[in-house]
């Protein structure tokens, strides 16, 4: 059998032993620790080739004769000995890589924890008994793994930071009887020596309890409901990021998760984090400073503490909002980082490569001596092998490499956490004055007047207005520095638009409406871009402001002008809604306000492509209908699971879009006219589908905390408000060709499937073409036309000298009117007029038909089009009752539209 002096001799040649002479010469650990015990060398050697499992563990501890506390300390720490040993020997030998080391010792950790606790509660139970709560159920220990312990990121020499809990107060039920509390405060303190007490075996992890609430001052144990209480109550910032890594190791885990998450991930987007981790970072390096810890790899700069920084703010930020980012390794959070577009692949490439190199490091700088440590050596002798372990022939070779990884980290670091800052002008420019002091004296009319308002005055009312405010007034002293430190920028940013002074009072509604809550006007702080992005906005549309403020989570949008003006992908956009929408599973809230964030996010993205004159009106309104579309289609995929009696696990089921929806002419406001079809032959199908319409509709309709969905219109079904919720396609054919009134036939022509069964989807669209393709009396159609128009015409009367661009006589509905009679009377002959192509396309094949003159055809579709561009135009400028205009403005078009209105229904 090999000896270690032959080992160390040469005289054993074979590649193990080499291997293990290269480990030897990076580890005095090692070396100690073979010549201590010379058993330990024959299985390493043997096994050196294959990692440690959690399998091969307890199968060790299995085999020891463990009668009592003594037995199972010497056998927790052999089986560490036989781990660390077989790790260093892999590690330093490149036989395995960083996640290997890391998820090895993280093993150790859970199963010696794990195999303690069951044997020192069991003995512990002889004694006292089954600690039960006051309902009679027995309660367990609770063990919470935190930092690179919870993040199944431990390293070789790591200390184990632990928080001890259990479910419920109560008492033993043994002869003895004690309270829960005393029972596991006992346990806990029996298993921290038989983990961290050092024998003369060593130790298996050094244990810190300091992270647990109130810290050293604090019991070392605590329920369930006092832990709930003092993270709601007291828990602190540098406690969400500690929890970030929370992770239970031992015991019931999904009640302790649940409670903590919502600590941790805070529901809105959360961007104080960026300034609260700067805030830590500077305590770190002033601790730093102070110790003379320039040399530290993890804390010092570019260490690995700043890379776990810069992921773990991002999960801060998003965590609560985005359950991808609510995972604990460092790397797989950079992962996901660079997947959300968060930050550059390339960034997150760099931060990777040189997290591997850091910890590499801090390994082999524990292998040294199995010491806690982090520094660098500043002896010849432990550099030398200190820079052999990490590949490099010489100290200085290894220091070059090094400080490229720590340069690179603290670029980023710097990046990620840097405020921008416009310029040093800033703080000198003359409108910084006007918010200073309690009062806004006249003094600062002439500053603004010459920085772009032309109503000084009153610009200088508003602003005292919003001092004087009890919003303003009752913030927080955080939140008040933040607004007081927007309020400059905002001033000239709004000084620098054509509408000053409007967009200066739509600013200001806007930081009223989120100054509360904190986190907005920390993003505004973190990027002055998206502050300017933000200001252009609202000077171009006081709808999008007001919109902005009804729903402020939308100003992350801003951040990213990528994604903001990116050519939208709806099939992604679907995958992405359906995966958070699973992720929600359950929880019916929380999917109904995903939804909404889903269509406010998209809608806004629209708009602000809009205003930057990047879509045709066409387009945006195809965009608005395909998000309707998907919407609908998820509704459908989540609402069905939780109908009552459901009889099939995919309903038989469609929603047919009319109206603006069925014509692909959505605005931003548009409600959806909907009716649903069901083809089911079960008895009591049509009973279930009412339910499932109704739950729809409710799904739709309700607003949440994150706002309304649409407002929808089912009142074009058979027989409108009075018929049934959801139609057979049996009966809705029937209908459709013995009962319906032309203009329900008028109506059918600008309607489509949109959501559900396409096999249904398919019945529909044969029955609107047989009926759309009827021989008509064309006398008797044009009657029906005319009168209903007349109905409409006396239902939007019109006092005013304006031209209403929709009722009135030559606007949008005399031309939805013309073509839906063009269809109605044509489309016996000529097919191509039943498709859905919309009015203006419409119109054109009508032309080339020879039905009307192909002039005036492209004349009214001209009108139509400009028609609609009036509306837009009118929405996106806040208004919200019917657009009307002058006259003179649309002559030309009112006249083209009522030209071919007399020549088809004369």
């Amino acid at each position: 059998m090999t000896t270690l002096g032959e080992i160390l001799d040469g005289s054993d040649v074979t590649s193990e032993a080499a291997q293990l002479r290269h480990a030897l010469f990076c580890s005095h650990y090692m070396h100690r620790t073979l010549e201590a015990d010379p058993a330990l060398l024959a299985p390493l050697l043997e096994n050196m080739q294959r990692a440690w499992g959690a399998e091969d563990m307890r199968a060790f501890l299995g085999e020891c004769s463990i009668n009592d506390e003594t037995a199972l300390k010497h056998a927790l720490r052999k089986l560490r000995q036989h781990v660390m040993l077989r790790v260093i020997a892999r590690d330093i030998n490149r036989l395995c890589d960083l996640e290997e080391v890391m998820a090895t010792m993280t093993i150790l950790a859970e199963v010696t924890v794990n195999f303690a606790l069951d044997h020192l509660n069991r003995w512990q139970q002889v004694i006292y008994g089954d600690p039960m709560s006051e309902d009679g159920e027995a309660q367990q220990m609770i063990v919470i793994g935190m930092g690179k312990l919870g993040g199944n990121e431990l390293n070789v020499s790591s200390d184990i930071d632990l928080i001890f809990a259990f479910g419920e107060s109560g008492e033993t039920n043994g002869a003895k009887k004690i309270t829960n509390n005393e029972y596991f405060s006992a346990l806990g303190k029996i298993l921290i020596a038989a983990i961290g007490e050092t024998t003369a075996d060593g130790f298996v992890f050094r244990v810190d309890m300091r992270l647990r609430p109130y810290g050293d001052s604090g019991p070392l144990v605590g329920s369930l409901a006092m832990m709930e209480q003092y993270y709601q109550a007291q828990g602190r910032e540098w406690e969400r990021y500690a929890w970030i890594k929370g992770r239970v190791v031992a015991g019931p885990a999904q009640e302790m998760q649940s409670l903590m998450r919502p600590f941790v991930f805070r529901k809105y987007l959360d961007y104080g984090a960026f300034a609260s981790m700067r805030d830590l970072k500077a305590q770190i390096q002033r601790e730093v400073a102070r110790r003379d810890m320039q040399d530290n790899i993890k804390l010092g700069p570019g260490g690995i503490r700043e890379i776990e920084f810069i992921a773990q703010v991002f999960q801060l930020v998003r965590g609560g909002r985005d359950g991808e980012l609510q995972i604990r390794p460092t790397l797989a959070v950079l992962k996901k980082v660079a997947d959300k577009g968060l930050l550059l692949q390339e960034t997150v490439n760099q931060l990777g490569v040189a997290y591997v190199f850091l910890r590499d490091l801090e390994h082999r700088l524990q292998y040294l001596q199995d010491a806690q440590t982090q520094m660098l050596p500043s002896d010849d002798d432990s550099r030398i092998r200190i820079a052999r372990g990490m590949g490099y022939d010489d100290w200085d070779g290894f220091m070059v490499a090094l400080q490229s990884h720590r340069d690179t980290v603290e670029r980023h670091f710097s990046e990620v956490f840097s405020v921008e800052q416009d310029s040093d002008a800033e703080a000198a420019h003359p409108l910084s004055e006007v918010w200073a002091g309690e009062t806004i004296s006249e003094d600062a009319d002439s500053h603004l007047a010459a920085h772009g308002y032309a109503h000084a005055a009153e610009a200088r009312y508003q602003l005292q207005t919003v001092k004087n405010s009890g919003r303003y007034q009752q913030l927080p002293a955080a939140s008040r520095e933040r607004f007081d430190t927007l309020l400059p920028t905002v001033l000239r940013l709004a000084g620098e638009m054509p509408n000053a002074d409007d967009t200066l009072k739509r600013m200001l509604q806007l930081l009223e409406c989120i100054c509360r809550r904190a986190s907005y006007l920390a993003l505004l702080a973190e990027y002055p871009q998206a502050l300017r992005l933000l200001t252009r906005l609202a000077s171009a549309s006081p709808w999008l402001a007001g919109y902005l403020a009804q729903y402020p989570i939308l100003l992350d949008e801003l951040l990213d002008t990528r994604t903001l003006y990116a050519t939208p992908d709806f099939a992604q956009f679907s995958a992405d809604l359906d995966k958070r929408l699973s992720e929600a599973e359950g929880d019916i809230e929380q999917q109904m306000d995903i939804m909404r964030h889903f269509k406010h996010a998209h809608t806004f993205r629209f708009a602000a492509q809009d205003i930057a004159g990047d879509l045709l009106l066409e387009t945006l309104s195809d965009y608005l209908s395909a998000l309707a579309d998907i919407i609908l289609a998820a509704v459908l995929k989540t609402v069905w699971p939780h109908v009552r009696g459901k009889h099939r696990d995919t309903p038989a089921f469609a929603v047919i879009g009319y109206g603006k929806l069925g014509g692909k002419e959505l605005g931003y406001a548009s409600d959806l006219d909907i009716i649903f079809l069901h083809e089911d032959a079960m008895t009591e199908a049509g009973e279930i589908y009412v339910r499932f319409g109704q739950r729809i509709g409710n799904w739709l309709n309700s607003p949440t905390s994150a706002g309304l969905l649409y407002d929808t219109d089912l009142r074009l079904r058979p027989n409108g408000a009075s018929g049934l919720l959801v139609s057979s396609v049996e009966a809705f054919e029937q209908y459709q060709k013995t009962k319906a009134w032309t203009w329900e036939h008028q109506a059918l022509t600008r309607a489509r499937f949109v959501a559900g069964d396409e096999a249904i989807g398919k019945k529909f669209d044969r029955i609107r073409d047989e009926i759309l393709r009827q021989p008509r009396d064309l006398e008797k159609l044009r009657e029906d036309v005319i009168a209903m128009r007349q109905k409409m015409h006396d239902g939007h009367p019109n006092a005013s000298s304006l031209f209403d661009i929709k009722h009135d006589s030559g606007g949008i509905v005399d031309v939805e009117f013309i073509v839906q009679y063009l269809v109605l009377a044509h489309a016996h002959q000529h097919a191509k007029l039943t498709l859905n192509h919309g009015n203006i396309a419409l119109l054109g094949y009508a032309g080339k038909l020879g039905l009307i003159p192909a002039d005036l055809a492209q004349n009214v579709a001209n009108a139509y089009r400009e028609f609609r561009r009036y509306q837009h135009a009118s929405r996106l400028q806040g208004e919200t009752r019917q657009t009307r205009i002058a006259h003179e403005s649309v002559g030309e078009k009112v006249a083209a539209v009522r030209a071919l209105w007399d020549l088809v229904l004369g």
